[in-house]
């Protein structure tokens, strides 16, 4: 399947879903292959889930060496050197912000390649992006960081990057830049969110 996203960008999705993966293993003390599995699910998620859905198989991962590599190693390298020294949560939340775009516009454009209707286009670009997250929390122990209100806007980011991709797709104004548009408003309401502190409401009773 072709997509519009060079492949470079899909490796480095997966390279930094890969060391958020090893990142939260760090947090729960687990051996090594621990953190290889966690850095897997973190990475190849989304994606996973996605083909399954669509059927599209064997998965995008499955296909060639070169992404399992990309992850692997980079698990390695990130177990060894975060064992004396952690990144910067900032550039972190920057890079997976990036990342967060990547991911949602690949899975929009899978949907609409593949001919599905704009709601389901929208869903699998949200898929992609944040179910990796999820099933790594899940795994962890941990409440899914696309639940918590201090993780600013992350799923909403992707819903509405996907919705802005289908609905230019759909009026004609060509994939480039549907494609480009919806990678942006993703990023830019993601880093608004981190810097300004965005949140939905919390669903609570009022007392």
């Amino acid at each position: 399947m072709t997509l519009t996203l060079p492949l470079f960008l899909e490796h480095f999705g997966v390279c930094v879903g890969a060391i958020t993966g090893v990142l939260a293993a760090r947090e729960k003390r687990v051996d090594l292959f621990g953190v290889l599995v966690l850095a897997l699910v973190t990475a190849f998620g989304g994606g996973t889930l996605r083909d399954l859905l669509v059927g599209d198989l064997p998965v995008r991962w499955l296909r060639g060496s070169g992404l399992l590599l990309n992850v692997t190693t980079t698990a390695l390298v990130t177990f060894i050197v975060a064992r004396y020294r952690k990144p910067p949560h900032r550039a972190l939340l920057v890079a997976d912000a990036f990342v967060l775009a990547v991911f949602a516009m690949i899975g929009t454009r899978k949907g609409i390649t593949l001919g599905f209707s704009a709601p389901v286009c929208v869903l699998l670009g949200v898929v992609t992006g944040v179910a990796g997250g999820i099933m790594r929390d899940v795994l962890t122990g941990e409440v899914p960081l696309v639940f918590r209100r201090e993780i600013h806007l992350y799923a909403t980011a992707a819903l509405s990057g996907s919705a802005l991709c289908v609905a230019l797709e759909s009026a004609s104004l060509g994939e480039t830049t549907a494609t480009l548009a919806g990678a942006a408003l993703v990023l830019a309401l993601r880093l608004a969110g981190i810097y300004w502190k965005l949140s939905l409401p919390l669903f609570e009773t009022r007392s």
